[in-house]
């Protein structure tokens, strides 16, 4: 298998052992992604006691906040929902919008805690856009940069730019954490406040958006080890000249 030593090494054929923080990666996050999925769908099964769809739980809560000029539109697909916070609008998926079940209810909820996170300015979130299109950059350009350098005779300073760039990747998933976990808490205090869920129906939904956390965590998780493996690979040593 052709692959890569250390920085600065020429290119051999054999076992890279920082491939075992891949496989750490690539396990944690199959589990995560398998957990909200069989959580989600458990969950989906169970109609609430009021019989209000997603949709209409979401346009309860942003009535209670106040937030009037917040839209809920339909959108394709399944577990595609999301905030938007330059449109002012929350899009709620098929398996979301019109669907009453307890797991619905729940995911329409958190994606009213972001548009409350929105409404008061929260940090957070207010920086986690301001790194999308750095972010974006970073997890693109990051190892092609990183590659380049190795190529052009292991150019140390092309190699420290790429590992930055990606760096930059690994900062926003981490500034996604609070912001996920604040929506969630938003969502659980909400629900319970405003009665949209009963005390049982309640300790499902926050099964249901704990399993989505996870996902957030082995996203962040992945990108750390992938930096992590970076560095080991081409970060430590400078070519000799």
């Amino acid at each position: 298998m052709l692959l890569f030593g250390y920085y600065g090494s020429p290119i051999f054929y054999g076992f890279d052992r920082t491939y075992i923080l891949v496989l750490i990666a690539a396990i944690f996050s199959i589990w995560a992604s398998a957990r909200v999925n069989s959580t989600y769908n458990k969950y989906a099964q169970v109609r609430s006691m009021q019989g209000m769809t997603g949709a209409e739980a979401a346009q309860r809560i942003l009535y209670y906040a106040g937030l009037s000029n917040v839209r809920v539109e339909h959108v394709g697909g399944n577990l595609t929902d999301h905030y938007d916070p330059k449109s002012k609008v929350l899009r709620l998926s098929d398996s979301t919008y019109g669907s009453a079940s307890v797991a619905a209810i729940g995911v329409a909820a958190h994606e009213c805690g972001h548009a409350i996170q929105d409404a008061e300015g929260y940090s957070p979130l207010k920086l986690r856009s301001t790194l999308v299109p750095v972010a974006n950059l970073g997890s693109k350009l990051g190892i092609p940069i990183i590659l380049l350098g190795v190529l052009l005779g292991s150019n140390y300073t092309l190699v420290q730019i790429g590992i930055w760039a990606f760096s930059l990747a690994v900062l926003f998933q981490l500034v996604t954490l609070p912001v996920e976990f604040n929506a969630s808490n938003r969502a659980i205090k909400i629900l319970d406040s405003r009665g949209i869920l009963g005390q049982e129906e309640l300790g499902m939904c926050k099964k249901v958006l704990s399993a989505a956390a996870m996902t957030y965590v082995a996203a962040a998780a992945s990108s750390i080890l992938q930096l992590l493996r970076l560095v080991l690979l081409f970060g430590g040593r400078r070519r000799d000249d």
